[in-house]
């Protein structure tokens, strides 16, 4: 079932300030690798659902296929907004559980709680596990646009601040997985700098 070209275009856009974007949208490939060659074995998409969070819908939906330990699996994610501390949590657990299995994340927005360094903490965590985390760009966005989008043979159109938003985005998210003695370099630095 492909999502709705407006469902897609209303919770995957990369504002800034995203209001009454509520739920998380999330699209995935899950391929199985073959020495050199790869096998496409399920794509699709999800939402959250009864108050329970996309990321862990999907862990329990892969969950019951029985992975075989002995194969290799990639997956791809892209999700309207970043996991939060929880699901961060959840999800590296399961990346340690399944060292077989790989999981790129691409993004369309970070999220932040109240608690503003709970979700930093939760995406270092995920990166530590292995997870690949970026933020979707224009090349991201059309490729969801024809794998997963009810389109209608329309060609995907970038809307105005796509390029500029995915930029910053993609710095305060190279900012956050940064290792922090890294970050304390940088401060040094500017410091010195007198900046």
């Amino acid at each position: 079932l492909l999502m709705k070209r407006k469902l897609f275009l209303y919770n995957f856009k990369n504002l800034r300030w995203a209001k009454g974007r509520r739920e998380t949208y999330l699209c995935y490939v899950v391929k199985r690798r073959d020495s050199a060659t790869s096998c496409s074995l399920d794509f699709g998409y999800l939402r959250n659902k009864m108050g329970c969070h996309v990321e862990v819908l999907f862990l329990r939906y892969i969950s019951a296929w029985d992975l075989d330990p002995g194969r290799c699996y990639r997956i791809t994610w892209f999700t309207s907004w970043s996991p939060c501390y929880d699901c961060a949590r959840h999800v590296a657990d399961f990346l340690r559980a399944y060292p077989n299995l790989t999981l790129r994340i691409f993004t369309a927005r970070l999220y932040f709680c109240e608690d503003r360094k709970a979700e930093p903490e939760g995406l270092r965590r995920l990166h530590k596990a292995g997870a690949q985390i970026a933020i979707m760009t224009f090349k991201d966005y059309f490729y969801c646009w024809n794998t997963f989008v009810e389109n209608r043979e329309k060609t995907f159109e970038a809307w105005e601040g796509l390029h500029e938003n995915s930029v910053h985005l993609s710095r305060k998210l190279r900012r956050i997985l940064l290792p922090l003695y890294e970050v304390d370099d940088l401060r040094d630095a500017f410091k010195t700098l007198g900046l």
